[in-house]
């Protein structure tokens, strides 16, 4: 074997090219064949063109052998019969022709043949001429693979590409689409869309911008590189991406563009969705904190080039919490959509300037940062990019308000919610966002305090105050691990026997050595929460004080204390209460806890049950300021209560106001009924006492026996008032001092 006829390396390797050889003439056949296994091909022998059909019917050779010339089906009528069967398109075809049959050779090629050999006994030359078939059609197959990959990949990617040759008039010209790029735009394998007609599928308020951008790529030879939204043939609206570069001739001319299309509509879709979850509300659909600061610093920034105002509104909705604890978070949620909906309509909103956005052009681009954002929760925040003065702002503050007045249709009924706002102006209130929210946000709390339902701006003074509640608050979180609470204690008097029948305890703040009254921390601690681990610290320090003054005179007393709503909601009270006591050796009896009727109405079937556990354990309850709740007569019968308490606003009538006396005198009645003590508070003059014993009311509590002191004080005035069994009918009321939390109003823990 020459060194020519040797097989490639990476032929070798691999297994015997398979060659199907048709010759009617039975020598050559023969001789052909053995040359051909010689050099290291698989051949299959056929004597003419019927028979390598039936062989093919079953075989797929690598390359085919036909003689040109053979009678019956000659080979070129054979080459045409397998280029018309399936999977034999591309099959390589060498036709065996005579010497200088240039006619034969012109009708292999119209036949199919891959290429043609002149019949010789060179067999190395066919040999070589087989593997270079075997070879190109290797690549061949291996290049429409990649054709194929690639189709695929494009029909992804939504993706097709160009080819444009200029025309005369620089715009119009030869346009050439792939496949996949004509199926971007909406058109068939077969359709050949010109330029135009694709321009025509713009809308038309977009499609003079682009051409504009189009004229000055072409002039400028430069890259195109743009979104378009379009409208297919269909009527489908997509968005495509179009990219080109341009191609030169041998001159450096430009004669042309070749580039891609794809349809990037899900893409910009996603992107916009992501865009729209980091800069608006998902819930309201209004710019969100993010937006809503980088709006604001955008407005400062012009702001302070122009020298005009900027107006900051913070809008906290009142008693939202109440709305949504009781009809649930779904009529919550309800409520923000259409309170978010009337509040962007008292100002020019705007979604579409967004960060990263090129700002518009002219002079008042600015005013489109005007919006209502949502802050979170039932925070809400207007930006006023322009505003003239403090009035402008307060105009529009008003406007809001204004339409939060109209019922809300939301969890089967209409509601009516109120808002408090604070107003900040740039430059006057703070030169920063964090400035303008800070001082809105305290002057939003000033609303609040002074009653809700209004709008104030932003002073100074405001600070101040917002800065001592805030300091007020710090100091209490700590108030208890600092033993800085104390607790005060009043006694409660039975006039006909003349006798002490227990004491109130009232918690006191001692800070820094004054004591805060209660009307300005306990409603903090509400507010806050602390109120819970307060209260129960009250019932340990009760408890422990109850076993001294047990050890000190011989005889229990009980310690009636007021414990919020929250306290009786818990599951765990009647164990904790057992705790403290247990700790002290303290009978349940010992202990009268204390719960105001507006608060027992508010939360009754929640309180019910906790009621009737601490009556199975023998722990009392009272039902103070009774009389002004107005609704638990109906249930004051199944209430498994012991005492109730009249409230010190009807004692004071008592002598000034008949109706005092005719109220008093019902609750006395209704008391006995019912079986229940009646003690009344907050009396103060020998008038009322009077009054009270004649109506039938020996129980009594207030400034006219003694004013609530500390512990080792009002030991003194019980040694001669328990001991004896005889109350001081005149102790020394004390000081009248207003700030007194009893005496205000504010004294309940």
């Amino acid at each position: 074997m020459s060194h020519d006829a040797r097989p490639h390396a990476d032929e070798a390797t691999a297994a015997a090219p398979r060659v199907l050889l048709v010759d009617d003439d039975e020598v050559n056949l023969m001789l052909t064949a053995i040359a051909l296994r010689d050099r290291g091909f698989a051949i299959t022998e056929a004597a003419g063109g019927e028979q390598a059909l039936r062989i093919l019917a079953h075989f797929a050779p690598d390359v085919i052998v036909l003689d040109a010339l053979m009678p019956g089906m000659d080979g070129f009528q054979t080459c045409e019969a397998l280029r018309s069967m399936p999977a034999f398109e591309n099959i390589p075809v060498l036709m065996l022709t005579g010497l200088d049959d240039e006619a034969s050779i012109n009708r292999a090629y119209q036949a199919g043949a891959t290429d043609f050999f002149v019949k010789s006994t060179q067999w190395s030359l066919l040999a070589g001429r087989l593997r270079y078939l075997l070879r190109a059609s290797r690549l061949r197959l291996e290049l429409e693979r990649s054709k194929a990959r690639l189709a695929r990949a494009q029909d992804l990617a939504k993706m097709g590409s160009f080819d444009w040759r200029r025309g005369a008039d620089g715009v119009g010209g030869v346009l050439v689409m792939s496949p996949e790029g004509l199926r971007v735009f909406g058109y068939g394998p077969g359709e050949r869309p010109m330029l135009h007609a694709l321009l025509r599928l713009v809308p038309v308020e977009t499609r003079r911008s682009f051409v504009r951008l189009l004229r000055g790529v072409l002039t400028h030879s430069s890259v195109l590189a743009t979104d378009l939204p379009v409208t297919l043939p269909d009527g489908r609206h997509r968005i495509i991406h179009v990219e080109a570069e341009p191609e030169y001739n041998e001159h450096g001319q430009s004669i042309g563009y070749t580039g891609i299309v794809q349809d990037v509509t899900d893409r910009r879709a996603a992107e916009d969705h992501i865009r729209r979850l980091a800069n608006f509300d998902p819930l309201t659909g209004l710019p969100n904190r993010h937006q809503l600061i980088w709006r604001t610093e955008r407005a400062l920034q012009h702001a302070r080039r122009m020298g005009h105002s900027v107006a900051l509104l913070l809008i906290d909705l009142d008693r939202f919490k109440n709305i949504n604890d009781t009809l649930g978070h779904t009529a919550g949620d309800e409520l923000l959509i259409e309170v978010a909906r009337r509040l962007r309509g008292c100002v020019r909103h705007s979604d579409q300037v967004l960060e990263g956005a090129v700002e518009a052009v002219g002079p008042a681009w600015h005013r489109k940062l005007e919006a209502v954002g949502r802050l979170g929760g039932d925070e809400f925040v207007a930006l006023l990019p322009e505003v003239g003065d403090e009035r402008d702002a307060e105009r529009v503050a008003q406007r809001m308000l204004d339409v939060m007045r109209e019922p809300i249709f939301v969890g089967g009924g209409e509601w009516v919610v109120t808002a408090s706002i604070g107003i900040a102006m740039f430059p006057r209130d703070g030169q920063t966002v964090a400035d303008l929210m800070r001082n809105s946000d305290v002057a939003m709390y000033a609303v609040k305090d002074q009653g809700k339902n209004a709008a104030a701006v932003y002073s100074p003074l405001l600070m101040g105050r917002g800065r001592e509640r805030l300091e007020l608050e710090s100091a209490l979180h700590k108030a208890i691990e600092r033993d800085e609470l104390v607790l005060h204690y009043q006694p409660k008097v039975d006039v006909r026997s003349a006798r002490v029948v227990g004491v109130e305890a009232l918690m006191r703040w001692q800070r820094g050595g004054t004591l805060v009254s209660p009307a300005d921390f306990i409603p903090l601690a509400e507010e806050t929460g602390l109120i819970v681990p307060m209260s129960e610290w009250l019932l340990r320090e009760a408890a422990r004080q109850a076993r001294a003054w047990q050890d000190a005179l011989g005889q229990p007393l009980s310690i009636a204390v007021n414990m919020p709503t929250r306290i009786f909601e818990r599951s765990d009270l009647v164990d904790r209460i057992h705790d403290a006591l247990a700790l002290h050796g303290v009978a349940p009896s010992t202990l009268l806890l204390e719960i105001t009727e507006s608060n027992l109405m508010k939360n009754l079937q929640d309180v019910i049950p906790s009621l009737h556990r601490l009556n199975e354990v023998g722990v009392e309850v009272s039902i103070d300021d009774f009389g002004t709740g107005y609704s638990s007569l109906a249930y004051l019968g199944t209430l498994p209560i012991s005492e109730v308490k009249i409230d010190k606003a009807f004692v004071r009538e008592l002598g000034v106001a008949p109706k005092g006396a005719a109220v008093i005198a019902a609750i006395i009645a209704l008391g006995r009924a019912l079986g229940l003590r009646v003690i009344a508070e907050g009396v103060e003059s020998l008038r009322q006492m009077d009054e009270l014993h004649r109506l039938g009311c020996s129980l009594m509590q207030g400034y006219q026996f003694s004013r609530p002191v500390p512990a080792a004080e009002l030991e003194g005035w019980l040694r001669s008032a328990v001991l004896p069994r005889k109350a001081p009918p005149f102790g020394a009321a004390g000081d009248a001092d207003a700030t007194d939390a009893k005496r205000a109003g504010g004294a309940r823990a």
